[in-house]
């Protein structure tokens, strides 16, 4: 039998964007234990700040940066190479505290300092909200750059967040690969979720900044451009023939009225007028 933990912990890793606060109230809600459950859920917090690139302010900072397994170090602390910062997050509120100076000893310092200014001018130009990161992995024998941008719009009942994450060899050729995600949680008066994850696989001439930033700049572009037209033929095509986008009256139907309608006073039994 599932655990009350376990049970509560695939709530946590399942929050949409913009709505964990939300979600560990439900859970709360759920459980007899009340408050008493959210220390045991730590490790749940950590997975989901982790894979869903949740970003910290740094103390005295208002820039944003990135948590993720990339930029992991020992007990609950990460590291930003471009403000040269190590910080404590507590996942469960989101918040940083403890910087400190830290100094990336890298042996590709150079490339990762390259990328940080061509990568951040990308993210700048087409991302106004984001946070961004690269970092070395894998012994120092390739790097990780990050990419998440969030826009929440609870006023109007919708929340999103893309994501970017790539990782590129440092030897030469090499091949740039990884993943796009977006996720759109739409709830009015219902609830209507998009997740997708597009894999990446780009041969890169040289292992440069700009010839790494240039190819990541065209898939996001090609992506984002496949999405614009899958919108477009599901607007046109599923959704169109499933029921009218407006009734004949081109009005939306107010359903706390609809007893003084025709139709409706038909259906429950009253006279039309």
């Amino acid at each position: 039998m599932t655990s009350t933990i376990e049970l509560a912990s695939s709530f946590i890793e399942g929050a949409p964007p913009g709505e964990l606060a939300d979600v560990v109230s439900d859970v709360q809600a759920l459980t007899s234990e009340g408050e008493d459950i959210v220390p045991s859920l730590v490790p749940a917090f950590k997975r989901y700040n982790e894979s869903q690139l949740a970003t910290v302010k740094l103390p005295g900072s208002s820039e944003e940066v990135i948590v993720s397994e990339f930029n992991a170090l020992e007990d609950n602390r990460y590291f930003d190479p471009e403000s040269q910062t190590s910080f404590e997050v507590d996942h469960t509120t989101q918040t940083a505290s403890g910087a400190q100076s830290y100094h990336l000893e890298s042996e590709n310092a150079d490339l990762i300092k390259s990328l940080l200014k061509s990568f951040g001018a990308h993210a700048r130009e087409h991302y106004p909200s984001s946070s961004y990161g690269v970092y070395p992995i894998e012994n120092d024998s390739a790097v990780a750059i990050l990419l998440v941008a969030n826009r929440y719009s609870p006023n109007n009942f919708w929340n999103g967040r893309f994501r970017a994450i790539y990782q590129v060899p440092v030897s030469s050729p090499s091949t740039l690969t990884g993943k796009i995600q977006v996720d759109v949680h739409y709830y009015e008066d219902g609830n209507v979720a998009l997740n997708t994850n597009k894999p990446v696989s780009v041969n890169l001439p040289s292992v440069s900044a700009e010839s790494i930033v240039s190819k990541i700049a065209a898939a996001e572009r090609d992506y984002q451009e496949a999405l614009n037209r899958a919108f477009v033929q599901t607007a046109e095509g599923s959704f169109k023939g499933l029921r009218r986008q407006l009734p004949i009256t081109r009005q939306k139907v107010e359903w706390e009225k609809v007893g003084g309608y025709r139709l409706g006073q038909d259906i429950s039994g009253g006279k039309g007028r």
